[in-house]
């Protein structure tokens, strides 16, 4: 993520029309509000009321709860103060591991996201993590640095750890033995095939399939998809992003979590009232009661 890929993102129109109803209620684990309604412009928080439309139309089609994450300091108090106004929002604090990359997860930013994490509606560190795609070589220490730090945060409030992981699943996985994961891990919008996801399967990690799962060359997700217990599976949006076919290319939003969930349901050959289920209960071991 970057703060000219938000604007791209918020330059292409309106999200498509809800699609149907799912038959019972599940999660988006990992929007981002501020971006779906205001780009980065923190220093201008969105409007209540539009926040309140994007829950509501969210529930409409059975996505009632949703985890509003952080992505830098300002983004991350944002979270927190939604979260604590509204009972349907849950938050997660932290710097980007771009943003890291760039010299922002300094000391007085990483104890701003200790301070925010110890909130009592705030139930994840994220997202935090590595990326060797959008940060050269020169910003990979720093990154580093940051995650490690995220990790501690995290395990020192016994919150939830939310990780990007973009071309980086090798050193994610170094970093976390390493410092050794908290109790639970969220491999957002997760990214590798059925041999990745077996490695985080086995370390008890949860994998959070985002709109990527329903794109055309995105067979090797369908196949970690397949290959993950139930009970280890999460569903997103990363709003506006990665929006889910048959419209992708366009804005995303919580309310198009329902094809995520329709795709997962037909690669996993789990019905699709007992998959809601299954996806709710994950959300609320990991995250916590809303």
């Amino acid at each position: 993520m970057s703060r000219s890929a938000a604007s791209r993102a918020n330059r292409r129109g309106e999200p498509p029309p809800s699609p149907e109803p799912l038959p019972a209620p599940a999660v988006d684990s990992h929007t981002h509000l501020d971006i779906v309604l205001n780009g980065f412009r923190t220093e201008e928080p969105a409007d209540d009321a539009a926040v309140d439309a994007e829950v509501a139309a969210a529930a409409a089609v059975g996505v009632p709860r949703l985890v509003q994450v952080g992505v830098d300091v300002a983004s991350s108090r944002w979270s927190a103060a939604l979260a604590e106004r509204h009972p349907q929002v849950l938050a997660a604090v932290a710097v980007h591991p771009n943003e890291a990359g760039e010299g922002l997860a300094d000391d007085d930013a990483l104890a701003e996201i200790d301070r925010l994490a110890a909130l009592p509606r705030v139930r994840a560190v994220g997202e935090t993590g590595l990326d060797r795609y959008r940060t050269g070589p020169e910003g990979w220490a720093a990154q580093e640095a940051s995650f490690r730090a995220h990790v501690r945060i995290a395990k020192e409030h016994g919150v939830a750890l939310v990780v990007h992981d973009r071309d980086a699943h090798d050193e994610v996985l170094r970093v976390l033995d390493d410092e050794g994961a908290p109790e639970h891990v969220v491999m957002h919008c997760f990214s590798g095939d059925a041999a990745f996801a077996a490695a985080c399967v086995e370390r008890g990690f949860v994998l959070s399939f985002a709109g990527t799962l329903t794109f055309g060359n995105a067979g090797y997700l369908r196949e970690a998809a397949a290959a993950t217990p139930v009970g280890q599976l999460l569903v997103e949006t990363d709003a506006p992003f990665l929006t889910p076919a048959p419209h992708r290319g366009r804005p995303n939003a919580s309310r198009l979590v329902p094809y995520t969930v329709r795709a997962l349901a037909e690669v996993t050959g789990v019905e699709l009232p007992q998959l809601c289920d299954a996806l709710t209960g994950n959300a609320e071991r990991v995250f916590g009661g809303w």
